[in-house]
């Protein structure tokens, strides 16, 4: 009994609606073992005060909805707790009747384990999102750059102002964003709501960031609580910012302004108190001169900037680091890795920054799982495999686009320089890198300071 009450993490409320069904009475046997409160409810009048801290699940019959019982908007609205519907086979595939965002079915001849296994995952749900001091990986930064952004972060981290990071494809910008939101005071106690805005499809960016009434429109038979509500009392990550079209960013920047949301279908106002951090990959200030964003969104985002290094500005000492703590966390008893590999590793180049380079060590952590020793055959090959990609076949895309990158970053180098008349420290400072890096990107794209056109350092 005991190893399955580890199985709930904390005490749980159930609200039932059964319609012609006994559920009630089945689920409180299937978890008398447990500390769960059955409560029947018909949709109407809720037996207990609803302020109660308790996490709570709701489970409903299909045939409320039929009879046409089921009510509690104000209750929904407040809490908007998961929701388990009880149906049969045929019923589960109409989507009018269960919303996309409460999809969670239980067959009507459902037994004790199937109810305890759906229960128990949303209320370990629940449990994580609702924990503030959940601990996250360790963040690596033994490079100078690395340090010095984590440092800036720390400085930046407990104020709430908005807060912008920049940094190429996969180098870890929503592992700063989740640095600034534990180490804030007071939003640290809240959630961390994190949304990738590439991914918002068409036509659901209002119902999804400000959510939206019970009967805002066919199929929203349950309010439901949009991004800016759930990130109320913590953080708001938004990423890939840059990817949002501009008819959404006006959208955006006056919820920022008015610091509240009115919900789709309601004309209540909501009051919000959240941090907001955005990355991106994109040059925001470019796509601001060539009408692509917003100004005026650009200057409310970037009330304090950061930019992430990429994996080959960290160097070897990172890499290294990276690549041995992704081997120990995916594979408890692994053995330290062989100098020839760590060798590999540190003089590799990873386009895809940390993200391709915790798919080599998963790949390499495998090979090693199921041969028992470190096959050094297969391993060049996962290496040939990345190199391939940088090889310089000329004519291919990948080629090209570096050519772009290091051009470009060149020439943002450049103009740095330029702009601090060639001082490399106020330069290292205005673009967020260490004198070192400086000296090291200098060096890498022969940048001399004969090309200095006014006062030499």
């Amino acid at each position: 009994m005991k190893i399955e009450n580890k199985l709930l993490p904390e005490s749980l409320d159930i609200y039932v609606w059964e319609g012609t069904s006994d559920i009630a009475d089945r689920i409180a046997h299937c978890l008398s073992s447990f500390d769960v409160q059955v409560i029947r409810s018909d949709g109407l009048t809720i037996s207990r005060d609803l302020v109660s801290l308790r996490p709570s699940i709701a489970v409903m019959s299909v045939t409320v909805i039929d009879r046409g019982e089921f009510s509690a908007e104000a209750w929904q609205k407040a809490h908007c707790m998961p929701v388990i519907w009880v149906a049969d086979v045929v019923r589960t595939a109409n989507p009018r009747v269960y919303p996309t965002e409460y999809s969670h079915i239980l067959m009507r001849d459902f037994t004790c384990a199937e109810l305890r296994m759906l229960v128990f995952r949303l209320a370990a749900e629940m449990h994580a999102s609702n924990e503030p001091d959940r601990k996250l990986q360790p963040l690596i930064a033994q490079s100078d750059c690395m340090q010095a952004l984590v440092a800036e972060a720390e400085a930046f981290a407990d104020c709430e102002s908005s807060v912008l990071i920049m940094g190429e494809t996969g180098v870890g910008k929503e592992r700063i964003a989740q640095l600034l939101h534990q180490r804030h005071g007071r939003y640290r106690q809240g959630p961390f709501v994190a949304v990738n805005c590439g991914a918002i499809p068409d036509g659901l960016f209002e119902s999804l960031f400000f959510g939206h009434a019970k009967g805002a429109f066919t199929g929203a038979l349950l309010a439901h609580k949009g991004y800016f509500e759930q990130a109320d009392g913590g953080t708001l990550f938004l990423d890939e910012i840059g990817d949002l079209p501009l008819y959404q960013q006006v959208k955006l920047l006056r919820v920022l302004e008015q610091s509240t949301v009115t919900r789709l279908g309601s004309q209540t106002e909501i009051k919000l108190d959240f941090r907001l951090v955005a990355a991106t990959n994109r040059n925001l200030r470019e796509q601001v001169q060539q009408d692509m964003f917003r100004a005026d969104l650009y200057y409310r985002l970037a009330v304090i900037e950061l930019r992430v290094p990429n994996l080959e500005e960290r160097g070897s000492v990172d890499k290294i680091a990276i690549f041995s703590a992704l081997l120990a966390q995916t594979y408890d008893e692994i053995p330290p890795s062989p100098d020839w590999l760590l060798e590999m590793v540190a003089t590799s180049s990873f386009a895809g920054n940390v993200r391709e380079l915790r798919n080599v060590a998963e790949r390499i952590g495998i090979i090693y799982r199921q041969l028992g020793s470190w096959d050094r055959i297969r391993i060049d090959r996962v290496f040939a495999m990345l190199g391939s990609l940088a090889r310089t076949n000329e004519g291919t895309d990948l080629l090209m686009v570096r050519k772009k990158g290091e051009l470009a970053e060149r020439n943002r180098i450049l103009a740095a320089l330029d702009a601090n008349g060639w001082r490399r420290q106020d330069t290292a400072h205005a673009i967020g890198i260490s004198r070192k890096v400086l000296w090291e990107k200098m060096r890498k794209f022969q940048i001399a300071d004969t090309e200095a056109i006014g006062e030499i350092e």
